[in-house]
């Protein structure tokens, strides 16, 4: 039984076999290429902790790398050694955060196929975003130089700063089918909630990139293509490592695949729409971002800075929310996979509850040690009064957005993603015309006020698309939504 129901058949070694509960549990081993599960454990406030915490680990070695990356590059001979690795660093964000959706998109369709207990579909998703990857790497690669050409020349810098970034950017490159391959790669270890793996492997690429940049730096003598170079090799250690956990752990499947359903017209279908909708909410969102960004620059430097000082406030809370994001979306894709609606309104109830508690703890924290924070940001002190202004803002934004993260990752989840990708729509126009009325009236005050209304706005229109999407009897309709 699996919360009253009676159990479903388990793929163990190609074919299927009716177990108890009991006798499924005991026999599942990734080892032996037996990875997915037929009974989940219990779902409990003590299992919402351990998925989401690995997580939280893992998002916060994310700017590790950067850092060493800085680093190196700042006691290389000159300031345009360090401006060209920020420059190029900073349209690498961009552009892989942009095929964000290869991460999030596999994450809601193997959790699905995770929580249904159907390996086949489980591999044969796997190895169609992995294609989706290859086909996106090599495109980049094919455009690299008019891309890092014309990505460069929108970012600005100087002449010698644009030299060196472009020397970066070559570098590092070569790898960007490895690096779209490892966005797969994470959202498959998440969809399976193998959540600890996916934080060793990210210590793995970021120890390896430490590694690599010294040799590359201090050993080769390849200067800013070093530091490139290092990241791109990072990135194929993790997918060489990646890869081997995934044919480990589903071996049994790889013989059954066939290209004729690997290339099915429907699944294909539902991939690409779901990757489509995710790709422009994301690309909402970033322009989103550069609006603020632009509205922060219009009203002077010291502002500009201000408000790039208190965005790190948000940066911290991201870390820390999205965890329960990340594991809200995979516990309810496996709800939605299972048809399971009561396990699908516990894994929302129970994520609502620790994502509350946590923003809370953070409005806190900002509230109490927000001054400190910036003072340990800057050490101006005319950036620290700017700064200083605005605190307040920065402890209303855990409570203002924590909604809109949880609910992003629900819907990924549910792959419900054509709902997302509208809410995110109209609430990036909201944003845009609530921008343009309040800044001339409350200047900062007003942008902040957009900002934290937009990030509202998101969680509450999607709240009140729940009922007639997320919380549909699971598995029912999903596909219809994404396609």
């Amino acid at each position: 039984m699996r919360n009253g129901r009676p159990g479903r058949p388990f793929f163990v070694s190609g074919y299927a076999r009716r177990e108890t509960p009991r006798q499924r549990q005991d026999e599942y081993d990734p080892a032996e290429g037996r990875s997915v599960p037929p009974v989940s454990p219990p779902l409990t406030h003590r299992r919402i902790l351990a998925m989401a915490l690995p997580i939280v680990l893992a998002n916060l070695t994310q700017p590790l790398m950067s850092a060493v990356d800085t680093g190196v590059a700042g006691h290389l001979p000159g300031p345009e050694y360090l401006a060209g690795v920020a420059l190029g660093g900073l349209l690498f964000s961009f552009l892989f955060w942009g095929f964000g959706f290869l991460r999030m998109g596999t994450t809601g369709l193997v959790a699905q196929a995770w929580g249904k207990g159907d390996e086949p579909a489980l591999a044969a998703t796997v190895v169609r975003a992995m294609i989706l990857a290859a086909a996106i790497g090599l495109l980049l690669l094919a455009l690299q130089g008019p891309l890092i050409a014309l990505g460069l020349e929108l970012l600005g810098g100087s002449a010698e700063v644009t030299r060196q970034a472009t020397a970066y950017c070559r570098g590092r490159i070569w790898a960007a089918p490895l690096a779209l391959a490892n966005y797969v790669i994470l959202g498959w270890l998440l969809g399976c909630q193998r959540v600890r793996i996916a934080l060793g492997l990210q210590i793995l690429i970021n120890l390896v990139n430490l590694a690599a940049v010294l040799l590359f730096v201090h050993v080769f003598d390849w200067g800013v293509t070093g530091i490139g170079a290092a990241t791109a090799a990072a990135d194929g250690v993790g997918t060489l490592a990646g890869g081997f956990l995934l044919w480990r752990s589903h071996r049994s499947a790889w013989p059954a695949l066939r290209l004729a359903a690997l290339l099915d017209a429907s699944a294909m279908r539902r991939l690409v729409g779901i990757n489509i909708h995710i790709f422009i909410r994301t690309a909402c969102l970033l322009a989103s971002m550069g609006w603020f960004a632009h509205l922060g620059a219009m009203q002077g430097d010291t502002v500009l800075a201000a408000n790039a000082l208190l965005l790190n406030f948000l940066t911290f809370m991201a870390f820390g929310l999205d965890g329960f994001a990340h594991a809200a979306e995979a516990l309810v894709g496996s709800a939605v996979g299972a048809g399971d609606a009561p396990g699908l309104r516990r894994a929302v109830r129970l994520c609502m509850g620790w994502a509350a508690a946590g923003a809370l703890g953070y409005a806190a924290a900002y509230a109490a040690a927000g001054p400190a924070i910036v003072a340990m940001l800057t050490d101006q002190p005319v950036l620290r009064e700017t700064a200083a202004h605005f605190l307040p803002w920065m402890v209303l934004a855990p409570i203002a957005s924590v909604w809109a993260y949880l609910y992003d990752g629900m819907f990924i989840g549910a792959t419900q993603t054509r709902t997302l990708m509208y809410s995110m729509l109209l609430c990036g126009a909201a944003f845009l015309g609530l921008s343009l009325g309040l800044l001339p009236k409350f200047g900062n005050h007003g942008l902040w006020l957009s900002f934290l209304t937009f990030n509202a706005l998101r969680g509450l229109t999607l709240h009140l698309a729940a009922p007639r999407t997320l919380y549909r009897a699971p598995g029912a309709s999903v596909s219809a939504n994404a396609s």
